[in-house]
């Protein structure tokens, strides 16, 4: 059997995976800052995370899950001044945003959701006793982290002190902020007030937390003074889990975390994605018009940390994939009749050969995308004895067999996070214009399984009723969308995916 190894970005190697307690793993993920609707980049850290910690659970681990909301920002605060509204109104719109767009992602909800606004009296708490140890500084009522005197600073990224920039995270004045700071790469734990702006009560007059003094503080709060798992995009590296460590590490003498794990970019057709650059796309813009599942596969073709280039080419791959998986996934229900397969099929083992392969690539630093090769093997086979069944009349295979791969798909596929959806969790929105009409469903989609026996029912009423124009109209509205029927002797109808 083989032994869980991950990447941790602070020793630049794989590791063993041995937590702090014995079966049980903390881990916590930086979240939105909840000024706008995440985009794909985020989507793909909160899916390869959830991914993870899916996995640790299949794998037998208790699993305490935190993900951060910052609902205390500069750029919160930006938002809710053009708009002329509070800064919570901005914040509770996108938090609410983040919870339906995940939903559709089929994201596990987090055990905890700390927020800055809840976690104020930890942050002064960790501020004082910066303070107090010789870490931080006041300044004109502002507080600032002496970079200085936390000899491991750059131990994270690599980065030497000479090395970087200051205000390299892009939320601060650096202007603003140099004449009040003792040293340039000093950073801001307290903010003073200005005119206007929200305000909470602390020893050193009014005003809002730095962004970097949040998370170290939910953590602390939420899971301790050191944890198993911390986890973010790349890009959240330097300076902000930088900024964590030095400021946890230097109040407690303990890690932070046991180990860090870091995703890789997505880029847009080749592009780092970025608002200057015009190719900036959210989540919710996407899933107007794509199925949350192929977006899902999407990012499980790639391991987590490597860099995924975000192509139409790509999603329509994504979207034809999961098809195959849907239909394979759902190939109990759709043959219960033949096979009486449902009831069997709970009772199987699971085929240990395809879980053998699928644990040691996900062991391998969680390798979704050799995981998955394991899957489409599955897959395929099932949709192969589905066809036979259909134009046959019968299965080279036994139930048992068919019983078996059809668990240990549904297993490991849930595993992943990839599961077959109700009709009302698939999102509604016009059509792709890229969309080719063997893909494209409803919505740019290909058609859930219950709107495909829908229309199927609905083409039994119009022969039942002699409207074989109708009937007709219909079955060529679903092979036009690479659904294909096949009347049986007895009545019924069974269908397969032209490409299955």
């Amino acid at each position: 059997m083989s032994s869980l190894a991950v990447y941790n970005s602070l020793s630049r190697r794989k590791e063993p995976f041995e937590p702090l307690k014995p079966g049980r793993v903390s881990m916590y993920v930086c979240g939105i800052t909840a000024y706008n609707y995440f985009h794909v980049g985020n989507a793909r850290a909160f899916v390869a995370f959830d991914v993870i910690r899916r996995y640790l659970k299949w794998r037998g681990y208790d699993v305490h899950y935190v993900q951060n909301f910052t609902d205390i920002d500069d750029k919160i605060l930006k938002r809710a001044t053009e708009e002329g509204v509070p800064m919570q109104e901005i914040a509770e719109r996108y938090i609410t945003a983040y919870f339906e767009d995940a939903d559709r992602l089929n994201i596990m909800r987090a055990d905890e959701y700390p927020r800055a606004t809840h976690s104020l009296d930890g942050i002064q708490r960790l501020i004082h006793e910066l303070e107090q140890g010789g870490y931080a500084y006041p300044a004109g009522g502002d507080v600032y982290y002496a970079v200085r005197q936390f000899p491991e600073y750059g131990k994270l990224s690599g980065r030497k002190l000479e090395d970087m920039q200051a205000g390299a995270s892009g939320r601060v004045d650096v202007e603003e902020e140099a004449e009040c700071k003792k040293d340039p790469f000093d950073f801001a734990l307290w903010k003073s007030a200005k005119p206007g702006e929200p305000a909470w009560e602390s020893p050193w007059g009014p005003g809002r937390p730095g962004w970097h003094i949040e998370c170290s503080a939910m953590v602390r709060d939420t899971l301790g003074e050191t944890i198993d798992i911390h986890a973010g995009g790349v890009d959240l590296q330097f300076p902000h889990h930088e900024n964590e460590i030095a400021q946890s590490e230097a109040v407690t003498g303990k890690p932070l975390a046991r180990y860090w794990l870091h995703n890789g970019f997505i880029n847009i057709d080749g592009e780092k994605m970025s608002k200057s650059l015009g190719n900036f796309r959210t989540a919710r813009d996407l899933l107007a018009s794509y199925d949350p599942m192929a977006f899902r596969l999407f990012v499980c073709q790639a391991q987590y940390r490597k860099p995924v280039d975000f192509t139409q080419e790509g999603l329509d791959a994504a979207l034809s994939g999961w098809r195959t998986l849907e239909s394979a996934l759902l190939f109990g229900s759709r043959f219960s009749k033949q096979l009486d397969l449902s009831e069997n099929a709970l009772e199987a083992d699971l085929d240990s050969e395809a879980v053998s392969r699928f644990r040691e690539a996900m062991d391998d630093d969680f390798n979704t995308s050799i995981a998955l090769s394991v899957l489409f093997e599955l897959a395929k086979e099932l949709n192969r004895q589905g066809n036979l069944l259909i134009h046959q009349g019968k299965t080279d295979a036994s139930t048992d067999v068919l019983g078996r791969q059809w668990r240990t798909l549904i297993d490991l596929a849930k595993a992943l996070g990839l599961e077959v959806r109700s009709t009302s969790e698939i999102p509604t929105g016009e059509i792709s214009a890229t969309a080719g009409p063997a893909t494209a469903g409803i919505a740019g989609r290909p058609l859930s399984n219950s709107e495909i026996e829908s229309l199927i029912g609905q083409r039994a009423a119009a022969r039942k009723a002699r409207n074989f124009a109708e009937a007709d109209r219909i079955r060529q509205e679903l092979a036009a969308q690479g659904v294909l029927l096949t009347d049986q002797p007895d009545g019924t109808t069974l269908w397969h995916w032209q490409d299955s």
